[in-house]
């Protein structure tokens, strides 16, 4: 019993010890690279991107939109494009990428609603 309380405990208190120092070293560690480290965001955001568009070419194509209306689309599309460009330089950030979502659903909408109006102008 003396060989335990002399050699093993002191080794297992040291143990302990240090288990429960882990988690609080582990927590304090850096997390904001891993966040920004995002090809499979990106790979959607440039797929988004790249299809709005072609929805935008294809509805000028079949005239559904008129070429002034295209014009515009294709304007609104380039300025996320420039935006995107902007915030991939680092990665995207959760909230950039939602901006980018965003910004996109906005062009979407207009392209529907300018095929619906019928007027051959924007707006």
């Amino acid at each position: 019993m003396r060989k335990f309380t002399k050699l093993i405990a002191p080794a297992l208190v040291a143990v302990l010890g240090m288990s429960a120092i882990a988690p609080t070293i582990a927590e304090a560690a850096p997390r904001h690279e891993a966040a920004r480290y995002t090809p499979n965001r990106n790979a959607n955001i440039r797929a988004d991107i790249s299809g709005l568009r072609a929805h935008i070419d294809r509805a000028a194509a079949r005239r559904t939109i008129s070429q002034r209306e295209a014009t515009g689309l294709r304007r609104d599309a380039a300025e996320v494009q420039r935006l995107y460009t902007s915030y991939a330089r680092g990665g995207l950030s959760a909230q950039e990428t939602r901006t980018l979502g965003n910004r996109i659903n906005k062009v979407y909408g207009a392209l529907h609603m300018e095929r619906r109006d019928y007027d051959g102008r924007r707006g």
